[in-house]
């Protein structure tokens, strides 16, 4: 094979440059012109020749700039291989794909190792992404063509790799096949593409779905093989060829955790264990999956039988009310509770979100699904293929399939092109307005209001047809059975439905839901709002049940009932909108400590109701005018520090409440949180400050700084998280005593000050502590003063600070400090950071660190997010040693966010783009979950005890089909974080 070759030039004088329809929008003060020019003055004068001819074409040169702008890893692909663009621009795509698809095939077959193998394969996968991309972004190919060329050569990959790894076993003599060149045929191993792949819809920088199953009755195995262990490996090495990074980069992540039971079962499963498990275990999501099925390589014959056989479990010839009932547990478990009018563009999941990709596959599947028993051409793979038969059988309107299809059509693009820029599995917006643009131009908009009117209307229609799927029954309270709730604990059915749902003490929850509809609670005294309140408690101890803590969440439903007083407002907003009960059941039942906070204080509640409540987040300014609006008229210093805490309180509910009904990102939460925190320690600093003077006076040109650390200096904050502080100060030295009437000296003064600072967090009041203070980041730590000059702050990172003290000042950032006091301190920080080191040592003290964290807090439970081998703690070294180390020579790499430094890393060169990627994704997972965890579980999460919400709550954050899905991803996870983690610090 000679991946060199010519290109398949168009026979029809219309080569791939020549009918580019489309481009990129590149602003014409963007550096994308001058990184253009550079690149082509740096290649040979026959290459540069070459592209300089191509660019006359139109839209050929906004293409490249646009590339060069706004995707490092196509521009990547570029400037790596000059003469794969040149032969690319000059080609037929079509043709050119099929050939390059077909020599690979044919290298691979002639290949005799696995490395060889990999090389083929990955150079092959590039050339054909740069090309797909290409085609997609400059308008050659339809978007439905261009995810079919994706799957495509992802089928070929999976098929070519399986092949060459069966041929190996059988030149060893353990696959005795009839054919040789093809040894998969009637060996009884199957591979099935699922998802996207199975129904040739893969995205850009998809992962691919394959379950792997065996027929140990019928292989051709040799006598003395046994199945299981063979096809286990047979399976980890194919995942191994496709996904193993190396120098060439991968081919596919290849994803095996659809198989049944994830978490405890092999990668390759026995045809006879998966019939089993569908018939007596499978679930309707796993139905649902199963639409999509294709066997894709391997023993093809066998795998169409298998599918056959698994078809009465997908297709049931009779709609019974169970299989209703989980499709009305299909939508609940999709649908967002509230706030269906409002989307904020930025930080929007075009997949999972709102109006999004996942809502038009449900739309289309659920209908399947219920009718496609009874009507075999229902039993169509592609989405739109499917919208078209629905259609056709009069199940939709063709006004429905066609706003549908045009709506899943734009948002596949824009899926493309937020995986185009850095090749990432990822469907999230930027988080922020300029990001979004600069993702708008690179779509070919002019600005981003006209990609956000065009993504909003697209994703309004979408929720238009999707929230008509099963009007009527919202809550599911249909299939409940007619209990009276208000027969209390003498009523023998009632206990026995109680136990059935899972409470501990059905005499006390059937005792309390009798007070709840007969007593004479305050807020139940309106007649009407009794009644509403009665209509919905069938739906609230139903979802109360399967909390974590079905009886806790009972009893703080009945404190937050006792402590309404005027709520009829309240109850008859959740008697009238069911998917706001869905909304509080949710709260009280996966998070205790929200409930808690809700029964305490029941005006938080009002945040609910906001109709800005699942708009956009309010950004630091927004936050920073309510806050000063919520303390503007304290009475007291009291009052003040009462109001400060609700604020907080507040900000903290309705932040978690979004986190659960997954309606922001973690990155939203966390930048949230932090921006609730920063405006409270500015506004209690300023308060201190002015109350500490108006008794001690100030020292003349006394200056002082908050600067915060760890996760509020990161902007990466959770709900439980405390505020690592360091407290800097300034004054003249010639003038060291303060000018008040109680007149303090110098350090003296401003420990005082600092101490009086902690005390306005800390101290417990009506409303409790406002948050925990740590300061131990302080120089010297808890030998050390409370608060620290400049000077003696700088001399001491100078001289006296340990390399972990570095790593935590890469999270450093001034939160509340003058402008002139503030530059003077980040001065100080960035010249520590930029100083040369020596790599080595850097290396060895970080992995001793690390050795030493794991021996105090240990690193064997994975579910331990933060602290796990490969968790969270690997991958914030990673990112602080590669800023101590680099930052002497690429001072661009420094950012306070791990996040941001690992895509700097990644820009600059000093990390892979395949391993910026893979630790990237996990923390991106990792901060997903422990937004969750942090909100529900106040001590180690145990998955044996955790109820049905919690776990449905965190497969939705970890986009898992289930909870053993969400937990083999996790450990595979951790393990790539790990292996890198060595790579970079090891050596390894």
């Amino acid at each position: 094979m000679n991946l060199s070759a010519p290109g398949n030039a168009d026979k029809h004088g219309g080569n791939l440059a020549a009918r580019f329809a489309e481009g990129p929008h590149v602003a014409a003060s963007t550096t994308a012109e001058q990184r253009l020019r550079d690149w082509l003055a740096e290649l040979e004068p026959q290459q540069a020749a070459a592209i300089a001819a191509l660019l006359d074409h139109p839209f050929v040169r906004p293409i490249l700039a646009g590339l060069a702008e706004f995707s490092p890893y196509l521009f990547d692909l570029i400037r790596s291989d000059p003469a794969r663009l040149i032969r690319l621009l000059g080609c037929d795509p079509d043709a050119h794909l099929a050939s390059l698809i077909d020599d690979a095939r044919r290298a691979v077959l002639a290949a005799t190792e696995e490395a060889e193998v990999m090389r083929l394969l990955r150079r092959m996968k590039s050339e054909a992404a740069l090309l797909i991309a290409l085609c997609d972004i400059g308008g050659v190919w339809p978007v439905m063509r261009v995810t079919a060329a994706l799957t495509d050569v992802a089928v070929s990959s999976v098929q070519t790799a399986l092949r060459f790894l069966l041929r190996q076993d059988a030149a060893r003599g353990k696959l005795l096949s009839a054919n040789p060149e093809a040894p998969e045929e009637g060996c009884g191993l199957i591979v099935l593409a699922m998802g996207k792949m199975g129904a040739g819809e893969l995205n850009y920088s998809s992962d691919i779905d394959l379950i792997v199953f065996f027929d140990p009755d019928a292989t051709t195995l040799a006598p003395d093989i046994e199945p299981q262990p063979f096809f286990v490996r047979v399976t980890q090495g194919l995942a191994r060829l496709l996904q193993q990074r190396t120098y060439d980069g991968y081919v596919f992540r290849v994803d095996l955790r659809l198989r049944p039971d994830p978490s405890s079962t092999q990668v390759a499963i026995s045809r006879d264990a998966a019939l089993h498990y569908y018939e007596r275990e499978g679930r309707t999501w796993e139905r649902a999956a199963m639409i999509k099925a294709r066997a894709c390589a391997g023993d093809l014959k066998a795998g169409e039988g298998l599918l056959a056989d698994i078809a009465p479990f997908v297709w049931r010839k009779h709609l019974d009310f169970a299989a209703l009932a989980d499709v009305h547990d299909m939508k609940r478990q999709m649908q967002t509770y509230r706030g269906q009018s409002e989307v904020a563009v930025e930080g929007h999941n075009v997949k999972v979100g709102r109006g999004g990709i996942r809502e038009i596959e449900f739309f289309a599947q659920t209908q399947q699904l219920i009718a496609g028993g009874r009507h075999p051409e229902l039993r169509v793979r592609p989405t739109l293929v499917a919208l078209d038969v629905l259609a056709a059988s009069n199940w939709i309107t063709f006004e429905a399939r066609d706003e549908l299809t045009r709506a899943y059509e734009f948002l596949r693009r824009v899926e493309h092109r937020l995986q185009m820029i850095a090749d990432e599995q990822t469907h999230a917006l930027p988080d922020d307005k300029e990001a979004v643009e600069r993702l708008a131009w690179f779509f070919g908009y002019a600005s981003r209001e006209a990609f956000a009117r065009d993504l909003l209307r697209q994703l309004g229609i979408v929720q238009g047809h999707y929230e008509k799927l099963f009007e009527g029954d919202p809550t599911g309270t249909a299939k409940l059975p007619a209990i009276d709730y208000g027969a209390g604990p003498d009523d023998p059915r009632l206990l026995q439905q109680l136990l059935t749902l899972g409470f501990k003490k059905p005499a006390a929850v059937a005792q309390t839901v009798r007070d709840w509809i007969t007593s004479d609670y305050r807020v139940f005294r309106n007649e009407a709002t009794r009644s509403a309140f009665v209509e919905f408690v069938p739906a609230l101890i139903d979802g109360l049940a399967h909390a974590e803590e079905p009886d806790r969440a009972v009893a703080a439903f009945d404190h937050f009932l006792q402590a309404l007083q005027r709520g009829g407002r309240l109850i008859t907003l959740l008697s009238q909108n069911r998917d706001l009960v869905a909304l509080v059941a949710l709260v009280l039942g996966a998070a205790p400590r929200l409930g808690e906070m809700l029964a305490r204080q029941p005006q938080l509640m009002d945040g609910l109701i906001d109709p800005r409540f699942f708009g956009a987040m309010p950004d630091r300014q927004e936050l920073s005018a309510r806050l000063a609006a919520t303390v503007r008229d304290a009475d007291s210093y009291e009052e003040f520090l009462d109001r400060l805490r609700l604020f907080g309180q507040e900000s903290l509910f309705l932040i978690g409440t979004r986190i659960l009904s997954g309606t922001v990102s973690a990155q939203q939460a966390s930048t949230a949180f932090a921006d609730v925190a920063e405006g409270i320690v500015h506004t209690v600093h300023g308060l201190v400050a002015d109350r500490f003077a108006a008794q001690h006076g100030r020292i003349k040109r006394q200056e002082t700084a908050i600067i915060a650390m760890g996760r509020l200096g990161s902007r990466e904050m959770t709900a439980s998280s405390d505020l690592d502080l360091i407290l800097l100060y300034n004054f003249d030295g010639e003038n060291p005593d303060s000018d008040g009437p109680k007149s303090l000296q110098g350090a003296h003064y401003f420990a005082r000050f600092t101490q009086r600072l902690i005390s306005a967090f800390t101290t417990r009041t009506n409303y409790g502590v406002l948050y925990e203070i740590d300061m131990r980041l302080r120089p010297s730590g808890r030998a050390g003063p409370v608060a620290s000059s400049i000077a003696s702050f700088d001399d001491y990172q100078a001289h006296e600070a340990w390399t972990w003290e570095h790593m935590a000042l890469t999270r450093a950032r001034v939160v509340s400090a003058s402008p002139e006091f503030r530059a003077r301190i980040e001065t100080v920080i960035r010249e520590v950071l930029t100083r040369r080191r020596d790599p080595v040592t850097i290396a060895n003290d970080v992995a001793d660190m690390r050795r030493a964290i794991a021996q105090e807090k240990g690193e064997t439970d994975y579910w331990d997010l933060k602290y796990a081998a490969g968790g969270l703690v690997d991958i914030d070294f990673i990112a602080q040693y590669l800023q101590l180390v680099h930052a002497h020579d690429k001072p661009d790499i420094l950012d306070v966010s791990t996040m941001q430094v690992l895509e700097n890393a990644a820009r600059l060169g000093v990390l892979a783009h395949s391993e910026a990627e893979i630790l990237r994704a996990a923390a991106r997972l990792y901060h997903d979950l422990t937004q969750i965890l942090r909100l529900c579980v106040s001590d180690r999460f145990k998955p044996e005890t955790a109820g049905v919400d919690l776990q449905g709550v965190m497969t939705r954050a970890g986009d898992a089909p289930d909870f053993s899905s969400l937990e083999a991803r996790v450990k595979e996870t951790q393990s790539e974080v790990r292996r890198v983690f060595r790579a970079v610090l090891e050596g390894q």
